[in-house]
């Protein structure tokens, strides 16, 4: 039976690494994600395989965790996926300090390499954990978006780390003392809120990547606990990949995980740039009306969209997709630049446009689309305020600054689409508004690419 479970996981272990290939594009993500379902279906039968005393409260947790599953699925919105991955890699992160915690009390002396790993499932379990219900908060504008500094946090989230290596030093000595590890779990949860609180709105995406990275690694160490080759495995697939999408945000924002962590985007006074919005846009906005629009994309040979969180609380792709479709079938030519960090997790923008069924390929990443703006007629952007702010090339003691970002204001014409004037996560105002080449739309997204839809069939 022992070597039947091991080929089964195997199987699975084969069926997750495709499936995180698969999840790397749009067109097999579908797939990919029956491929990791089927997957893990393939662990939790090999593992109980292996003999279950308690199969009723097996099968009672199999029932209420399929059930809330299955009940989020169906009723989530996409404009709240960011919040439910946050709360995915917090049931991650406490899943395993609730099992190494279980395991410790049942069998408290099961060698080294059980009892660091224990320290390692309490302590990473309860900073995922907590760390990820400070991000949900964000997110769900529970709490401020903005970044939370708190005098001495620095010092103290040091002083709480050496901590933490003290209390797991003194569980791995004396593993039979429960109190050590509930210890170290109280210091983690600390720290994973003190580590996250600081963090601005505008980093969350990184966040995000950084938290599931977290959770993968816990997950590997209660699997070290638990002696389960599959929990290590998968663990270890979704540690590594959190981290190199990790890396792949951090560098999309030209800035240091160390950074991210530790200052965050909007860690300056926001003040500073609602100071200077009068002098920025004082005279110059010039404010436009979806006939106005219909009149400029007559004129267009080539249209970029460019997506921000605007268009997500909008619910705002639909419409978009609809405007594209109609003035391609008059010949212009459509794309949508994509920044890796728009909107609140990555890839958010790629999953919205898709579910609006946008033509994979006419989405471009930043370093391809921007060589283009020079030669685009017009750019409508919805809702995206950061990611396109010139200020990140021009002015160095700026909150993004050196952040790469989207070249619309190359374009010949820009339309912005936003609400108000309101800044974006880091605080500062947006010369872009104010510049010859833009015209503001000011409405909610939906509603106003659906008036310029409108607008574009009545001209005809």
């Amino acid at each position: 039976m022992r070597a039947l479970v091991s080929f089964a996981y195997l199987v699975a272990s084969v069926l997750f690494i495709y499936a995180l290939k698969g999840l790397a594009h749009p067109r097999s993500a579908v797939r990919a994600n029956v491929l990791g379902a089927t997957a893990m279906a393939i662990a939790i039968l090999a593992t109980l395989a292996l003999g279950i005393d308690t199969w009723s409260l097996i099968v009672a947790g199999g029932i209420v965790g399929g059930g809330v599953g299955a009940v989020l699925a169906v009723r989530i919105r996409m404009t709240a996926m960011p919040q439910m991955v946050a709360l995915l890699n917090g049931s991650g992160g406490l899943a395993s300090v609730l099992v190494a915690g279980a395991y410790l009390i049942g069998a408290p002396s099961g060698g080294l390499q059980t009892s660091i790993a224990t320290s390692a499932s309490a302590l990473i379990g309860a900073i995922t954990f907590w760390g990820s219900m400070v991000a949900f908060g964000k997110l769900q504008e529970l709490l401020s978006g903005s970044p939370v500094l708190l005098p001495g946090r620095h010092a103290l989230n040091a002083g709480l780390a050496l901590g933490a290596v003290l209390l797991a030093v003194m569980l791995v000595r004396d593993p039979s003392e429960v109190g050590w590890y509930w210890a170290l779990v109280l210091v983690g949860s600390a720290l994973g809120i003190l580590l996250t609180v600081p963090i601005g709105g505008a980093d969350m995406p990184v966040v995000i990547a950084l938290l599931n990275s977290y959770s993968g690694i816990a997950a590997a160490a209660t699997g070290f606990v638990l002696q389960n080759d599959m929990l290590i495995v998968a663990g270890s697939l979704v540690g590594a990949s959190g981290v190199i999408l990790t890396a792949i945000m951090c560098r999309a924002m030209n800035r240091s995980l160390t950074n991210v962590m530790f200052a965050g985007v909007g860690a300056v006074p926001v003040g500073r740039g609602k100071e200077n919005e009068n002098d920025v846009y004082a005279g110059r906005i010039k404010a436009t009306s979806p006939d106005e629009i219909a009149m400029v994309l007559e004129d267009a040979r080539r249209v970029v969209f460019v997506p921000g969180y605007g268009m997500a609380v909008a619910q705002a792709q639909h419409a978009v997709k609809t405007l594209a479709s109609l003035i391609e079938s008059r010949g212009i030519e459509v794309e949508y630049g994509i920044h890796p960090v728009a909107g609140r997790m990555p890839g958010h923008m790629n999953v919205l446009l898709a579910e609006a069924d946008v033509e994979y390929d006419k989405l471009k990443d930043m370093d391809e689309i921007n060589p283009t703006f020079e030669r685009t007629d017009v750019v409508i952007v919805i809702g995206a305020n950061d990611v396109v702010n010139p200020l990140a090339r021009t002015d160095p003691s700026c909150p993004i600054a050196g952040m790469p970002i989207l070249d619309v204001d190359k374009a010949r014409t820009v339309i912005m689409i936003k609400r108000s004037l309101s800044p974006g996560f880091a605080g500062i105002p947006n010369p872009l508004f104010a510049a010859d080449n833009c015209l503001m739309f000011f409405a909610d997204g939906r509603k106003a690419v659906q008036d310029i839809v409108n607008a574009v069939r009545e001209a005809g």
